[in-house]
């Protein structure tokens, strides 16, 4: 499994998921990459963009459009409107196995979730806005859910996918069904996914997530480096 000290891929995590995990789900101009539309709006540029690549990137996106640059530290140029700026955390797990659920966080059946959930996915997000979210942002990887008679209440997902890592997103739960551990019972099952095939879970978090982020570190995740999340519209 990947360790701790292979951390360099998630100082571009975008960049290096379209490069490759991601690539058959990408666009390209020179040196930008971005998702196709409907699978996210996450954009990449070199580590030290030029003139060139960010008018790579904007005429990839086309004008008066959302670039979604994540945690790239770069800054555009003045002609490209801030649209918002989020600080965050960027966590890495650091525990060796996934450890069983506790008699508590047992119940409701976890669930693989597909295109014909998207629906009630999207839903689900709406409601409870846990970040981006897209019409076929599951085909990114796979997505686990809970049913609580029939209706979808709790998921959690993959998004960014950078060499040996996985990215942990996507994670709600329905406000009528909090407290019953299902947020929990489903990063354990993820988490073991994601271990199993030898890669190394890392998630995003809002500063200001007080509450995620000490069930992130309850379940052994460790803060990596503090980010800012940025996005702008091109020219």
């Amino acid at each position: 499994m990947t360790g701790l000290s292979d951390a360099a891929a998630l100082d571009d995590p975008v960049g290096e998921s379209l490069r490759a995990h991601h690539a058959h789900l990408a666009r390209r101009l020179g040196g930008a990459a971005t998702y196709i539309p409907e699978v996210a709006t996450f954009s990449a540029v070199p580590a030290e963009p030029d003139a060139a690549a960010w008018q790579d990137l904007a005429k990839l996106l086309g004008p008066g459009e959302f670039a979604d640059m994540f945690s790239c530290p770069a800054i555009p140029p003045p002609d490209w409107e801030p649209v918002f700026v989020l600080e965050g955390r960027q966590m890495v797990w650091a525990g060796d196995s996934v450890p069983d659920p506790s008699p508590d966080e047992a119940g409701a059946g976890v669930i693989r979730l597909g295109a014909e959930d998207v629906p009630e996915m999207l839903d689900l997000v709406e409601r409870t806005r846990p970040g981006p979210f897209q019409p076929r942002t599951h085909e990114l990887g796979p997505y686990l859910g809970i049913r609580d008679g029939g209706t979808l209440v709790a998921m959690v997902g993959e998004r960014l996918r950078p060499p040996g890592w996985t990215e942990i997103s996507a994670v709600c739960t329905a406000p009528e069904a909090r407290g019953r551990g299902h947020a929990v019972r489903l990063l354990r099952a993820h988490l073991a996914r994601v271990v199993a095939r030898g890669e190394r879970p890392f998630l995003h978090v809002a500063e200001a997530n007080s509450g995620a982020r000490a069930l992130y570190e309850r379940l052994g995740f460790e803060t990596r480096k503090k980010v800012t999340f940025r996005g702008f519209r091109t020219p």
